[in-house]
């Protein structure tokens, strides 16, 4: 994980510490596509908000989800620049990006990053729920551009 600029609101302890490692973990499989590492690393009542505010709730339906998306953008990583913590909350920006089915060409047009940010609830070394903020434009108009080639 590249380095990042991370601000604690109240002094840090070791569970806070070992909290922060939980999302650096989850970020981790979610780069890796590791489906039952990121599914390990949730409570069973998980929450799930997207940018259009759609909600899943529960593993399971997450790693459905998981599956889905990874099926739309193989390659999908997030790039954490900066994060705060002010326990239970870790919020973190940076990037997300991805390609669409992996379907190169020269002009790389299937390819998206986008500025974004999550904030993540951590309860019982676990995380409770992650909240992603980004606007998917870009996203929506490469799937919407190859909805009949892939």
């Amino acid at each position: 994980m590249p380095d990042r600029h991370i601000v604690h609101f109240k002094k840090i302890n070791k569970s806070m510490e070992m909290e922060t490692g939980i999302i650096d973990d989850y970020i981790n499989a979610i780069n890796s596509a590791d489906i039952d590492k990121i599914c390990d690393l949730l409570t069973d009542d998980f929450i799930f908000i997207d940018s259009q505010d759609n909600r899943v709730v529960g593993i399971n339906p997450m790693r459905t989800s998981w599956m889905k998306y990874f099926e739309l953008f193989p390659d999908y990583k997030i790039e954490i620049n900066k994060t705060i913590v002010k326990y239970p909350m870790i919020c973190l920006f940076g990037y997300a990006s991805g390609t669409y089915k992996n379907l190169k060409n020269k002009e790389n047009s299937n390819y998206w990053r986008i500025p974004a940010a999550w904030a993540a609830v951590i309860e019982g070394n676990r995380i409770k729920q992650w909240q992603v903020y980004a606007d998917n434009i870009i996203v929506m108009d490469i799937i919407n551009r190859n909805k009949f080639n892939g």
